[in-house]
């Protein structure tokens, strides 16, 4: 163990939210880090992701992964840089990313669900690698590549489409051709998505004229919806789906704080009179063509093709706080943490 840190403050989970999550769900504390194995690799966490899927994690309930357990680490993504090494993949000072979780540091072979990977050298923001070029990115390139398959002149409805995944859905639909309708709530919102990255209409979900908005910028209905929300905005898009559509099913983060589970219901009879294909998703389902999905995303940034925007909040002890931004809608583009300087 180098001389560079001692200690690691950390957030474990002491109980789950029955609704927002707050400070009181977690014990912070500051323990010793362990010396290294051969194969163990010490990583400084410099940004750390905060995504809807945290929540769901915090909930003992059926996912994709096993939910976080009373007393763990509370599990999370991010991007940080090697400032010691015993494993021979990774060179102190290589950025990586992957699960580093709700802490200053990470002591890891470099194994697991989300293994870590060295981030390329490449002239792109470190926060970027974190949202549009990482994870989030990959998220939006296969959900609406693979499961949309969309065609040049067919229409997308993203829903929170200001939010990290969203916003990336939209534009990775303007470069293949698509009329991308977004929903986002908030005027400053609705003109980021407009204005600056390009989307062809954005219907502002805080007016009480919004399902009225989005039948007039819908008025061939709609080919391809990307779910993200669930509830009211999911089910007025819903009704709106046209003969053989696909409803790509990313998230429902209007239900993630609520016990009730109707706001994730929809009826099946139009997806039977319609043929539309429903089919969730996660992004894991595509790791091992993340690489794929990289190369795309960087090239468009590098051309000007795919901007992306970041809020980012300072200090890892403000992450139970922050993560509530996702579901009051107080972020634009990805929300992160900062946990150190890069």
């Amino acid at each position: 163990m180098t001389s560079i840190a001692t200690k690691n403050g950390q957030f474990r989970l002491k109980s789950r939210p029955s609704e927002r999550v707050s400070a009181d769900n977690f014990e912070y504390s500051s323990e010793s880090l362990k010396d290294l194995a051969e194969g163990e690799v010490l990583v400084r966490v410099v940004y750390l992701s905060l995504d809807p899927t945290n929540r769901i994690w915090m909930s003992d309930v059926e996912q994709y992964m096993p939910p976080v357990q009373i007393g763990e680490v509370m599990r999370g993504l991010g991007v940080g840089k090697v400032i010691s090494s015993k494993n021979p993949r990774f060179m102190e000072g290589d950025f990586v990313s992957g699960l580093l979780g709700w802490q200053e540091y990470l002591v890891s072979t470099g194994a697991g669900a989300f293994p870590l990977f060295k981030l390329p050298d490449v002239p792109v923001p470190l926060q970027a690698m974190a949202g549009v070029a990482g994870m989030t990115g990959w998220t939006a390139y296969f959900g609406l590549l693979e499961l949309g398959q969309p065609k040049a002149g067919e229409t997308l409805v993203v829903s929170a489409a200001a939010g990290a995944v969203g916003s990336v859905v939209g534009q990775i639909g303007k470069i293949h051709g698509l009329k991308v309708v977004g929903i986002a709530g908030g005027e400053d919102k609705c003109r980021w998505l407009k204005d600056d990255l390009g989307f062809d209409a954005v219907i502002d979900r805080k007016k009480p004229s919004w399902k009225q908005d989005l039948a007039k910028a819908t008025p061939d209905g709609v080919d391809i919806n990307f779910e993200n929300v669930g509830g009211e905005i999911m089910e007025a898009v819903y009704d709106r789906m046209n003969l053989h559509s696909r409803f790509v099913l990313c998230g429902l983060i209007a239900g993630y704080n609520d016990a009730d589970d109707s706001k994730t219901k929809l009826s099946l009879s139009r997806a039977l009179m319609k043929r539309i294909r429903i089919q969730g998703f996660i992004v894991t389902d595509f790791a091992e063509r993340s690489a794929e999905a990289s190369q795309k995303l960087l090239q468009w940034i590098a051309e000007g093709k795919l901007k992306h925007k970041e809020t980012i909040v300072d200090g890892l002890t403000n992450a139970p706080e922050a993560l509530n931004m996702l579901f009051d809608g107080s972020n634009t583009g990805k929300l992160l943490i900062k946990v150190s300087e890069p």
